[in-house]
């Protein structure tokens, strides 16, 4: 009876979802240093998201894939989730979607010698801002650029558009602090860094979510779980620790 015992209760734990063999498949893209295939546990933000699972016995196992196609994975409940994203009503309705795992925000950045101020949109007029092609910056800036209020040039990347900043051929560019940080410590040097600075008030600023499919049983008491593992990520400090050293040496308004 001793040897049937042992089976069934290594069979249990095995199966069991709150066995510590619970692992949870979700997809990924890479937009560093928050999330990307070769970073330190996958970016920031995949580790806030590891660490919360670990926190409620489930390991998660990464799958990178270009950005459309891991939405539309995770959405057809192929894997699990996606993470990291921005809420709206589609996203809504295909997915169940965490407590704000971190915030993402765009700052204006400019030359130091070339200091502005601005509170509302129609301060910008006048002044040559880049931006990257695709991305949306909030609709009050999105409904300047296409209304021509605004003199926008649209650039393929972000990285061409620090340069550019740093060159003086444009006087802003909205871009994260974090992913700002992360291209002056790979591609500039400490003198080309110390004349970029930004403005203090964000041009948009958004909660990413983890996102988990509708479309896969048990994923809603997954979420619960999930959100009860942040919780606890976030009151141990450690969030606030990760995100802190994105930004080293930190970023700060000239």
């Amino acid at each position: 009876m001793r040897p049937l015992a042992w089976l069934l209760c290594a069979a249990i734990s095995l199966f069991s979802p709150l066995g510590a063999s619970e692992v949870v498949r979700l997809t990924n893209g890479e937009w560093p240093p928050y999330l990307g295939q070769k970073l330190p546990h996958q970016g920031v933000a995949s580790r806030i998201v590891a660490e919360a699972f670990a926190l409620e016995g489930v390991q998660v196992q990464w799958e990178f894939y270009p950005w459309a196609r891991a939405l539309r994975l995770a959405e057809r409940g192929q894997s699990a989730g996606s993470a990291v994203w921005l809420r709206n009503a589609e996203r809504e309705a295909a997915f169940f979607l965490s407590d704000p795992v971190l915030e993402s925000g765009y700052y204006l950045f400019h030359r130091k010698d070339r200091p502005f101020t601005w509170q509302h949109i129609d301060d910008l007029k006048g002044l040559r801002i880049g931006a990257a092609v695709d991305y949306d910056y909030g609709e009050a800036f999105q409904q300047a650029e296409a209304s021509g209020n605004l003199q926008v040039q649209r650039l393929s990347n972000e990285n061409q558009g620090l340069h550019m900043l740093l060159a003086g051929r444009i006087d802003l560019f909205p871009i994260s602090k974090e992913v700002a940080a992360d291209i002056f410590f790979h591609e500039f040097s400490s003198a080309e860094r110390a004349q970029l600075g930004f403005h203090p008030t964000p041009l948009r600023l958004d909660p990413m979510h983890l996102l988990l499919s509708r479309q896969v049983a048990g994923n809603a008491d997954l979420m619960r779980r999930f959100n009860r593992g942040l919780t606890r990520l976030r009151q141990s400090g450690k969030i606030d620790q990760y995100l802190r050293e994105l930004q080293q040496p930190p970023l700060s308004p000239p």
